[in-house]
């Protein structure tokens, strides 16, 4: 099943067996907030439904049947009790593989599905889109015309690829270079990102040995945070490596935040966390975030110059939205600049 696409655009990040009976139910607290009353609303945001099990998929369960032409092949994707079945024909053979988990929250911009065939991971060719309410090529599959119906079904994953993957979209998934999807909660729960979270969690529950206190993730630098949510979201050095850019990083957003004009790595006002706190959704009002511009634009900085035009949704002129080909989604260009009518992609 071999084929050209790459890993799934939707790249988009629980704490293990001590707290597995809060994870039932993603719309419940987390024990941790029982402390951290910040962090109570964590549960309900993307980032934590960033992998669904095929039991739990709210597009698997309210899209019973799914289907879709590419090319020569059709598709198909039936639910069947709390289980879904993905299958590929090309009038011929037909290629059935099981679905095992959803990757991407259903309620942002789609999902991508994780197959098993004979203990092997594929990666669907085919994802559901939000703005399709259907079904269309994964990111990177769109062009390439498969050579059989195997390799129409999906890709097989490296060891890396699950890697990537599962080690964003999940906690507990992945420990340096071994995957341990034994052990892994599904979405970007705390202690994917707070090391040292599970045992912070068991001392406080049982008040029982050393309460070790994790890292202060606030603490970082405008720099360092870029890095940390670089991780899953891509740095500027990951992205640079890669060599001639092109419009679909306009998906990697500390990438684009770097080449900002206005970019310091000293300064937290131009940090991820300043316009984005990761215990709440990511607003979708413009006008949210007009305080965080104007705190440099509005005078707060030497040689931050005031908008001539307006101070109201800054974001709108400045962070304009770029259709990601393929991707169904207009995703916010953090490269902050004056954007100018018809000018070239700023890679």
């Amino acid at each position: 099943m071999a084929t050209t696409f790459r890993r799934p655009f939707l790249l988009l990040l629980w704490i293990a067996p001590v707290i597995a009976t809060a994870q039932t139910d993603r719309e419940h607290a987390s024990p941790c907030s029982q402390c951290h009353t910040d962090a109570l609303s964590q549960p309900a945001t993307n980032m934590s439904r960033a992998l669904d099990t095929v039991e739990q998929s709210r597009v698997l369960i309210d899209h019973p049947l799914l289907s879709a032409t590419y090319g020569k092949y059709s598709y198909r994707i039936e639910r069947k009790g709390d289980q879904s079945i993905y299958s590929v024909t090309d009038g011929t053979t037909t290629v059935t593989l099981p679905i095992r988990w959803a990757l991407g929250a259903s309620s942002a911009i789609g999902q991508t599905f994780i197959l098993e065939k004979d203990g092997e991971l594929f990666e669907s060719r085919m994802s559901w889109y939000r703005e399709l309410n259907g079904l269309g090529p994964t990111l990177g599959a769109a062009g390439s015309l498969p050579a059989d119906v195997h390799e129409a079904a999906g890709r097989l994953m490296s060891h890396d690829d699950k890697l990537a993957c599962f080690g964003c979209h999940a906690t507990n998934a992945a420990h340096g270079s071994q995957l341990t999807l034994d052990k892994m909660v599904p979405g970007v729960q705390c202690s994917h990102c707070h090391e040292n979270a599970e045992a912070h969690l068991a001392a406080m529950l049982h008040k029982s040995g050393e309460a070790v206190i994790p890292p202060a993730l606030s603490k970082m630098s405008t720099e360092q945070t870029s890095n940390f949510c670089g991780r899953c979201h891509r740095t500027w050095a990951e992205i640079a490596m890669q060599g001639t850019p092109s419009i679909s990083n306009i998906r990697f957003q500390p990438y684009r935040l770097t080449g900002s004009k206005c970019y310091d790595p000293d300064d937290a006002r131009i940090s991820c966390v300043a316009c984005h706190d990761p215990h709440q959704e990511v607003s979708a009002q413009p006008a949210d975030y007009d305080s965080r511009c104007q705190a440099c634009h509005g005078g707060g900085k030497v040689g931050a110059k005031a908008c001539p035009v307006s101070k109201s949704k800054c974001v709108t002129c400045h962070m304009t939205k770029i259709e990601l080909p393929g991707g169904h989604y207009k995703f916010s260009d953090h490269r902050i600049r004056i954007v100018k009518p018809n000018e070239p992609y700023p890679g």
